[in-house]
């Protein structure tokens, strides 16, 4: 089949591209398999709700492939060059509406302009008045009115329980809460509460339609001007993933809340989390390192949550509980706590370490046991003997083993095999370390390296040419149809790291740190004059150390 539409790579995937009017016109001819999103939410997107909602026409509250051909056809419709869309704008020429209707309005709320803009129209309608139905006044005050309708369910079983001990069929409790007035009373009450309450109710809803019938004439002007902004930028994001990853335009796609400052980055693609248990299933498969934080603006009264995608950069001081703050697209300010972290590969760099870092934390772990079991031992210890009274026994009676030399001899003969060994291996190692060539040291030294890290920057960079960002959306409530790939080039734009100046800086230095330098730099003498008496003596040299020797 021929389509009048022009393809491209975008994301690692083949996609459509919407350059065009005539794009717009004829994209009820686009195979639903060729759209990059089958369906999304219409809350929680940075485009206008109320251009969303007039989008959703069966109102379920997702936007869906058919919707947007229909708009796109009513729009085509509508307009007589459907190719100002492009331009994102709230504002049109009245010569390009096509609906004579429409234009008529345009013209009476443009004020004589040949544009006609949304400003113009949300000022028609905050200008209209009609004339409204009086709203009946209140037969009884206010707050007694509240009162009774709080103590009504009260009253009335009090009343009933009132009738039954009339006759004999039960006992009001003594602490019963008794009303101030008769039961006729209470129902006279109720009764011109709920009649007053019906008045006023058909006065509000009279007022109410005779507004929206004045309103009537603007509002399809007022839906062609918000999809007129809107509609393009949608399909940028629905046909395609364009404003994501299209880094000359500076956009951001309309699933980006915001940005979030954290450990010195910047990360700029952060999304609203709308259902915590579903990205627990979800997001994992995406193989992004992710960071979810619950945000607070005590200024504006608003809690949200937000996933960011970590794609540059290390991770040693990101943890739960860490503090940081986000920004909303708007400028706002959160503050934001980091609740659970998605661990993935973020760089090749970083898996390289990753092998050492595991091994330090699991030494520094058993040591941190090994401390905190000698500790418990010893405060066992003390704590034992300051609460056993002091034995006045004569020393006869509990004589202290003698020292059996036979019984250590095995086990002093053990440590020593086993330094013996340990030795015999390094003087192996030493000897045949010498017997290389300076460049042969250095392939030796890279290859244990790459034997150590190697398989960790393997796994590292499959997970990274994987990384995707649809199942996280798809845990948001999107049908995504297409991968959304982000590869560590593209990676590197959506996280930024500090960007230091070079600066030349005057340090004075104390006594303490001259002397630090002068005896560190005598370690550092001394310790290489060493190395080479080890590795590079001669055959008849004396030195003390002659096992090292050639």
């Amino acid at each position: 089949m021929n389509y009048p539409f022009s393809f491209a790579t975008i994301g690692g995937n083949t996609r459509v591209r919407i350059q065009s009017g005539e794009d717009i016109r004829h994209l009820n001819e686009l195979d639903q398999k060729m759209w990059t999103v089958l369906s999304c939410p219409v809350t929680g997107l940075e485009i206008s709700s109320d251009s969303l909602s007039l989008m959703d026409l069966d109102g379920d509250g997702k936007l869906r492939i058919k919707e947007v051909v229909a708009t796109a056809e009513w729009l085509c419709a509508t307009l007589k060059s459907p190719d100002t869309l492009l331009a994102q704008k709230d504002e049109t020429a009245i010569a390009n509406i096509n609906d004579e209707a429409i234009a008529a309005v345009a013209k009476k709320v443009a004020g004589g302009k040949d544009i006609v803009t949304l400003a113009d129209v949300e000022a028609a309608l905050a200008a209209i008045t009609i004339e409204e139905q009086a709203i009946p006044a209140a037969p009884i005050e206010t707050d007694v009115m509240a009162a009774y309708k709080e103590k009504s369910a009260e009253y009335a079983a009090y009343f009933e329980q009132e009738k039954l001990q009339k006759l004999g069929l039960a006992v009001i409790a003594e602490d019963a809460v008794k009303p101030g007035m008769t039961e006729k009373k209470f129902i006279e009450m109720g009764a011109q509460i709920s009649e007053w309450e019906a008045a006023k109710a058909a006065a509000e809803n009279a007022n109410a339609e005779a507004l929206k019938a004045a309103q009537a004439e603007y509002l399809p002007l007022r839906k062609l001007l918000l999809l007129h902004r809107d509609f393009y930028r949608l399909l940028r994001n629905f046909v395609s993933f364009e404003d994501f990853y299209d880094n000359d335009r500076n956009t951001i796609a309309s699933f980006q809340a915001g940005t979030l400052i954290i450990d010195q980055r910047a990360c700029r693609l952060c999304i609203r989390v709308n259902d915590l248990p579903k990205h627990d299933v979800q997001a994992p498969l995406s193989g992004i390192y992710l960071l979810y934080c619950d945000c607070e603006s005590k200024k504006l009264g608003k809690k949200m949550q937000i996933v960011a995608a970590m794609t540059q950069g290390e991770i040693k001081n990101l943890n739960v509980g860490k503090n940081a703050v986000f920004y909303d697209n708007d400028g706002n300010d959160y503050d934001a706590t980091v609740t659970k972290i998605i661990d993935n590969p973020i760089s090749i760099r970083q898996a390289f370490w990753t092998p050492y870092r595991k091994l330090a934390n699991w030494v520094e772990e058993k040591i941190n046991k090994s401390a905190a079991e000698k500790d418990a031992a010893v405060m066992n210890d003390v704590t034992t003997k300051m609460d056993i009274p002091a034995k006045t026994e004569n020393k006869e009676e509990n004589p202290k083993p003698a020292f059996d030399i036979a019984k250590f001899a095995g086990i002093f003969a053990a440590i020593g095999m086993a330094l013996g060994m340990i030795g015999t291996m390094l003087v192996s190692v030493a000897k045949g370390w010498i017997t290389l060539t300076w460049w042969q040291q250095i392939l030796v030294f890279i290859g244990i390296l790459l034997l150590i890290s190697g398989p960790s920057m393997i796994m590292a960079w499959l997970k990274l040419r994987r990384r995707n960002l649809a199942p996280v959306l798809n845990a948001n409530g999107w049908a995504i149809n297409a991968d959304a790939l982000i590869s560590v080039l593209f990676g590197t734009t959506l996280t930024e790291q500090a960007q230091y100046p070079l600066l030349k800086i005057k340090k004075k230095l104390s006594k303490g740190a001259i002397w630090g330098i002068v005896l560190g730099s005598i370690a550092a003498a001394v310790a290489i004059a060493l190395l080479v008496m080890i590795f590079f003596a001669p055959e008849n040299c004396e030195c003390p150390i002659k096992l090292f020797c050639k």
